[in-house]
């Protein structure tokens, strides 16, 4: 019986370890959903849409057997509900959207700072980035099939990426941005949220 509690203890333990908490999670999410709407040419709806999933499938991640297992699974389902049909396309064929996570050296890395600064954003934070603590990848898995999202109609050329960097370091939870201290960058980037059905939000 002894035995068998210390088992569980560890395994507790280990999950504890390679899971990532909300605060890292929530960081991550903005960081990489900032890029996928500058890159994709969200609506402001669509990238609140976009952050949620991405803080669902980061709070999901318990080892590296998750990294494209069953939340990776929902969370590209999800995704297809929010993005039209050439948003989705140039997801996919981006790996640093599509394969964002990899689990490395026993922490994660994530394939969009190979793209980009650390602590560079176009957007500023969606209105749910406060609020939204995770859980609708828990729900229905229509759930956001439902929700009305505005999509842009015209298909934008994606933006020229300049940055090229070698492979970041591994995440051993702590936040990788600092999203308190962003230099003004929300006085230069704010979102336009009159723009409709189309057209970038955050000053490019």
């Amino acid at each position: 019986m002894k035995k068998m509690l210390v088992m569980a203890m560890m395994m507790v333990m280990t999950i504890s370890a390679n899971a990532m908490n909300y605060n890292a999670a929530k960081n991550e999410a903005l960081f990489l959903s900032d890029k996928m709407a500058y890159e994709l040419n969200l609506t402001a709806a669509q990238y609140e849409a976009v952050y949620e999933i991405n803080l669902d499938y980061l709070m999901s991640l318990n080892g590296h057997g998750d990294v494209f297992g069953i939340w990776w699974d929902r969370r590209n389902a999800d995704l297809r509900f929010v993005l039209n049909s050439w948003q989705f396309d140039k997801y996919m064929s981006l790996a640093h959207f599509y394969r964002p996570v990899a689990w490395h050296a026993g922490g994660w890395t994530f394939a969009v700072y190979s793209h980009y600064d650390r602590g560079r954003f176009f957007n500023a934070h969606p209105k749910v980035f406060v609020t939204y603590r995770g859980g609708n990848n828990h729900r229905d898995p229509r759930f956001y099939a439902g929700r009305h999202m505005p999509k842009p109609a015209v298909h934008h050329p994606a933006p020229p990426v300049h940055r090229h960097a070698p492979a970041p370091a591994p995440h051993h939870g702590k936040p990788a941005v600092a999203h308190n201290d962003r230099h003004g960058s929300d006085r230069h980037m704010a979102m336009n949220t009159s723009r409709g059905n189309g057209g970038h939000f955050g000053r490019r």
